[in-house]
């Protein structure tokens, strides 16, 4: 009787180790499409030319400008901008955001 519990106990481990052994089949073929994607990714990446670059740091730039303009704005309407009471109404000048101010 005894016999038959360790062979069921066998056959069962024996079956969980196959259904762990073709899941880990599968996450190997889904890492190997993920690292072939990173791949290609990176070759796209690398292919862009200098004037698609320089185009999109001049984006960059002029985002970066437009936000900083934006939070000058705020200053000036009397608002806080720096982390501390950020969009707080603020009734004199703040050496934080004065100072975020000066960064740039």
């Amino acid at each position: 009787m005894e016999e038959k519990r360790l062979t069921q106990a066998l056959i069962g481990l024996e079956e969980q180790l196959t259904d762990l052994l073709k899941e880990l089949q599968m996450l190997k073929m889904h890492a190997y499409a993920l690292e072939e994607e990173n791949h290609d990714l990176k070759a796209r990446l690398c292919s862009i030319g200098p004037e698609e670059k320089a185009a999109v740091a001049d984006n960059v730039q002029k985002i970066q400008r437009q936000g900083f303009d934006n939070l000058v704005e705020l200053y000036e309407q009397s608002y806080h901008i720096c982390h501390l009471h950020f969009g707080q109404a603020r009734d004199n000048d703040c050496l934080f955001c004065l100072g975020f101010l000066k960064r740039d």
